[in-house]
């Protein structure tokens, strides 16, 4: 992530504490984190906690975005779109994602 961030009192700040639970249950309700949060003395808004979490998400597609990029360059692709087109086409023909996942990991065995 980035900085621990912290308050003029020492403690974390609003949006570090909601990275924080979070972090501990991704697929915590709002209105569970925001209780949370209240029990502690911190005081969010739902729209801060649904700021967050679409930043998070965001983060986590550029990464996979960024994966997707290198593992293409590794290998000297130059268009990775039309490789995950492919990819997906082939899973068809196989029935499935699944179904290619599990011969993809027969075949790595």
């Amino acid at each position: 992530m980035g900085k621990n961030r912290t308050t003029k009192d020492g403690g974390p700040t609003k949006a570090s504490a909601i990275r924080e639970l979070l972090a501990s249950d991704p697929k915590m309700k709002t209105s569970a984190l925001i209780e949370s949060l209240k029990s502690k003395g911190i005081k969010v808004s739902s729209n801060h906690v649904y700021l967050i979490k679409s930043k998070l998400k965001g983060r986590k597609r550029r990464q996979t975005r960024e994966r997707a990029a290198a593992a293409s360059k590794k290998i000297g692709m130059t268009n990775p779109a039309q490789a995950v087109l492919d990819v997906r086409a082939l899973a068809l023909r196989l029935g499935g994602m699944k179904n290619l996942k599990t011969l993809v990991d027969v075949l790595a065995e």
